[in-house]
């Protein structure tokens, strides 16, 4: 019985021996990834990867591992029997999406105390050639009104939150690329080319644009070439533009006579 017991206990000691772990951290484009930390749960032993992504730590066959890295997800494996063990950490998506356009950069969304509506280009797709009438009633804080139809000269005037300088500039700063552009480049941009469209409204958000951004900020990103196989999309609209009543118009000779009329009648 004695002797059952102490084989067991040398088992378990045996089992829970430290060994050496070794390995190399990736991310999903199976790139070494440096700095990642390496702890075991449960105790404050951690190691970093080095440059080419490699680490090597001493645990017990029993204890876990917990992988880390900013922007990526956390991955808590057990050794067991391992002595090698390669990881893959995949990107945080929901971290991802809250970035947001600060400047000629980018910024967590939390972060941000300033005013700044970002559209969907997909809201823009509107039965209209001209870009700023398509942002009329889909933006808080922008007012956009439309003076004339006339081929040319039918671009949309907007503001945001009002007017708060006179004489040099009343519109937005619109930049395109971090180009700043003119109303009429932006009513002409097609909506298929642009990938991000931000509106910074109050000082807070537009301060680091100085001066010209005292109206605000349209700021717009366009689509770039992706690596991968080609893609080919293609959009097609069409209207019918009719008077809604057409004014009958007198022929040459029926133009004469009445003329001739309206003469003898008014001074005979």
């Amino acid at each position: 019985m004695v002797l059952t017991i102490m084989l067991w206990i040398a088992t378990i000691m045996t089992f829970a021996q430290n060994v050496t772990v070794t390995g190399t951290v990736l991310d999903e484009q199976e790139v070494p990834l440096p700095g990642v930390t390496i702890t075991v749960v449960g105790s404050t032993r951690g190691v970093i990867t080095d440059v080419d992504g490699f680490y090597s730590i001493e645990a017990k066959s029993t204890d876990q591992l917990l992988f880390s890295f900013v922007g990526l997800e956390s991955q808590t494996i057990t050794i067991g029997n391992k002595k090698v063990l390669n990881v893959t950490l995949a990107e945080k998506i929901d971290e991802l999406d809250e970035v947001t356009v600060v400047a000629f950069a980018t910024q967590k969304k939390e972060s941000i105390i300033g005013s700044i509506t970002t559209i969907n280009p997909n809201e823009l797709k509107v039965p209209s050639s001209n870009l700023t009438t398509a942002i009329a009633g889909r933006i808080s804080g922008v007012i956009s009104y439309q003076r004339s139809g006339e081929p040319g000269q039918d671009n949309a005037d907007f503001f945001i939150r009002g007017v708060t300088s006179f004489g040099y500039k009343k519109d937005p700063l619109i930049l395109i690329d971090g180009i700043e552009s003119s109303s009429t480049d932006l009513a002409r941009l097609q909506t298929d080319d642009i990938a991000s469209f931000s509106i910074m409204k109050d000082a807070t958000a537009t301060s680091l644009y100085g001066s010209r951004a005292a109206n605000g900020v349209i700021l717009i990103k366009t689509k770039e070439g992706k690596e991968g196989k080609a893609k080919i999309s293609f959009r097609v609209e069409n209207f019918v533009s009719m008077p809604t009543k057409n004014v009958e118009l007198a022929d040459p000779i029926t133009y004469m006579k009445m003329h001739n009329e309206a003469v003898l009648t008014r001074d005979p």
